[in-house]
């Protein structure tokens, strides 16, 4: 099993779709780290030898931030504009939508579960 960046890559996959795995690392970012490292996209990550997954290693740690690292710097980003007061941060704060999207009906991954409001019941009835 071959182990990059921390991640263990799914043996069955193509290597292309494996390193998609590895956070920070998508379709477009793979196809560029295969290419410099000079390792064919179809074959799969089983079929590999040391010598191949040691140049995409070397790749991905010298020109890519991924996992931990890219994880920490995302989360020091959202927490300055927590810091600095902005509208993106006060919405961070406040567990809403940052990006503009409609919060009347929808946006429940970033509310969570609704709460249930009872009525009022009008005086004199």
């Amino acid at each position: 099993m071959a182990r990059i960046a921390g991640v263990d890559l799914p043996r069955d996959k193509r290597v292309v779709i494996g390193l998609t795995y590895i956070f920070g690392i998508g379709p477009s970012v793979s196809k560029k780290i295969l290419g410099k490292a000079g390792v064919d996209e179809s074959i799969r990550v089983r079929d590999l030898d040391e010598q191949q997954v040691a140049s995409i290693r070397n790749v991905i740690s010298e020109q890519y931030q991924v996992e931990g690292d890219l994880r920490t710097e995302v989360n020091l980003n959202i927490k300055r504009l927590m810091d600095i007061g902005c509208y993106r941060g006060l919405r961070h704060r406040m567990g809403l939508p940052a990006r503009g999207q409609r919060t009347r009906t929808n946006s429940r991954t970033r509310k969570g579960r609704r709460k249930t409001v009872a009525n009022k019941k009008k005086p004199g009835k």
